[in-house]
């Protein structure tokens, strides 16, 4: 393979988008059978800036105006609604490119270092010519498979608009002890690989017990489930399993159930807040939770013992609960 950069960056660029250029926004719309106006704002609303009348567009451009112009000229979806759905997909599609590229380049450089590729646009070409066409099928297969779980969460909520919106469910924050002190004495390969083992276990963690992640914040993870037992046994399990490993600081859990609001992926309400606020007054290795959580689990199972009164930002004073797990007693013989 010819290593002349440009033709390989040219080359790369093809692999991932196809063929591209030749068309300017009006054309895409004229082609599209959709208002250049309304283009222009799906554009923006994905995450990229206008791009005048430049010829920056091409075919995939244009079955994307296609298939909007179908939907609205159908009444199937409103112009609104495009714009919301737009706006979520190019939030999550900009993180998740970002997230997949810091992941392949570290691969890239292991090919160069290995003697496997002479640079690393070599190997980024070949890897987008040889591995692109199945990533995308595992992609598409994993955004089904959450698209199915997510329509069945609002199916069972029921047909009440105020419960499609807000939901019961205990909410929980895993955050990392004495993190910032840490990191100060890392390099950005070595923080990388702590924020990404942490990450990568607690998921795990939560997923095995039913929960759901809802967003990663380096250190610390914010999770939510609807039934508040399993979702304490998670907090306890993440705090065991973090707490027992040499190559992780310790781990402490702040919980809170209540009434949550689902919006673009995200979750708002007073326990989001106060689950945080526990998170942040625990002592390591321990899950602290509201009386709310509390009450739902049974004292032959949970040792609770409420900690004194504290003033904690936006609730005032609270008695926070820290949870364990009951040992059974054993007769000695």
């Amino acid at each position: 393979m010819s290593l002349d950069r440009e033709a390989l960056r040219e080359e790369l660029a093809r692999l991932i988008l196809g063929a591209t250029g030749g068309l300017d926004i009006t054309q895409v719309a004229e082609k599209g059978g959709l208002d250049r106006e309304k283009v222009e704002r799906l554009w923006r609303a994905i995450g990229f800036p206008d791009a005048g009348d430049a010829p920056a567009y091409g075919e995939a451009d244009v079955e994307v105006a296609s298939a909007v112009a179908a939907a609205l000229d159908a009444g199937l979806l409103r112009e609104e609604t495009v714009v919301r759905l737009g706006r979520a997909l190019g939030h999550t599609m900009s993180r998740l490119a970002d997230w997949q590229v810091a992941i392949v380049v570290d691969q890239i450089g292991s090919d160069v270092a290995d003697g496997r590729a002479p640079s690393r646009l070599v190997s980024a070409v070949e890897l987008a010519r040889q591995a692109s066409p199945g990533f995308e099928q595992v992609m598409l297969y994993a955004w089904r498979r959450h698209l199915a779980a997510a329509a069945a969460r609002v199916e069972a909520l029921g047909a009440v608009d105020a419960e499609l919106l807000s939901t019961p469910m205990s909410v929980g924050f895993a955050d990392l002890s004495r993190f910032t002190a840490m990191t100060n004495s890392m390099d950005e390969s070595e923080l990388g690989d702590l924020v990404e083992n942490f990450e990568t276990r607690v998921t795990d963690i939560i997923t095995a017990g039913d929960g759901r992640v809802i967003k990663a914040l380096g250190d610390a993870v914010l999770f939510v489930n609807t039934d508040t037992r399993a979702a304490v046994d998670t907090a306890l399990e993440v705090v065991a399993k973090i707490s027992a490993r040499d190559d992780l600081p310790n781990v402490r859990v702040g919980m809170a159930t209540g009434s949550v609001l689902s919006r673009l992926g995200d979750v708002f309400g007073p326990p989001v807040n106060l689950a945080a606020r526990l998170s942040n007054v625990a002592r390591s290795h321990r899950v602290l939770v509201d009386q709310r959580t509390a009450d739902a689990l049974s004292v032959e199972d949970f040792d609770m013992r409420p900690l004194p009164p504290r003033v904690l930002r936006g609730f005032g004073e609270v008695s926070p609960i820290t949870v364990s797990r009951r040992r059974a007693f054993r007769v000695r013989r």
